[in-house]
């Protein structure tokens, strides 16, 4: 009883904390569906990555709010409606995602593990022979409290993502990935290093204070 006990304290505390959350809240006034839009919305601001007409990949996408934010990006003279810009989209998003995502209006969705070369596949052919601008990937493992098990389960997505970027998008392109500070940071700075020309790590002010979440930045593929 005690460990239940403890478990809906730390339950309810979570709650107060989403609830009085700045940016919950404002997610909510401007109609994105999660406040990681400001996320995204911080590390564009900071360094201009999204502009109109260009293909951007959403890897991770649901619930959403990332696309909805991109959808904004690429359409900066429209309305906006329920979080996401209306009109006409000058550019392409293709998201994907293992869980079903609402759909948004102007986005392609796919659904399917990321981890599959089928689903690999079938985003491949969505792009329709385009090589994507930017790629952010918000993607993350179901995490089970094993330091070194998480650490591998983020570095496999992390990787994927990397290759993913390596053969579909432009030289001059842009990753964006999520990460964890951790076991399997410093493999990961590495690998971007290795990848790319220039490599910044961010961290949002949206991200949680508590949370070991950052964001890598690769910009610029280096030539093989």
């Amino acid at each position: 009883m005690k460990v239940n006990g403890k478990s809906s304290k730390v339950n309810r505390a979570w709650i107060n904390d989403h609830v009085n959350d700045p940016y919950v809240k404002l997610a909510k006034l401007e109609g994105y569906r999660a406040r990681a839009a400001y996320k995204l919305k911080e590390i564009d601001e900071a360094l201009h990555l999204i502009k109109p007409g260009q293909l951007v990949v959403d890897l991770g996408s649901t619930p959403g709010a990332w696309s909805q934010y991109v959808r904004r990006r690429l359409s900066p003279k429209t309305a906006t409606s329920g979080g996401a810009a209306v009109g006409e989209l000058n550019g392409t998003i293709i998201a994907l995602d293992i869980l079903p995502m609402e759909p948004v209006e102007g986005v392609t969705f796919l659904q399917g593990d990321f981890r599959e070369p089928e689903v690999l596949q079938r985003l491949a052919d969505e792009m329709k022979g385009r090589l994507a601008d930017v790629v952010v990937s918000d993607m993350a493992p179901n995490l089970s409290g094993i330091a070194s098990a998480d650490a591998a389960r983020v570095e496999e997505l992390v990787e994927l993502a990397i290759e993913f970027a390596q053969t579909h998008m432009r030289p001059q392109g842009t990753l964006v990935a999520k990460v964890f500070h951790g076991g399997g940071y410093d493999p990961l700075v590495k690998r971007f290093r290795e990848t790319f020309q220039v490599v910044k790590p961010f961290k949002p002010k949206a991200s949680r204070d508590k949370s070991s979440e950052t964001f890598l930045l690769g910009i610029g593929l280096k030539s093989v």
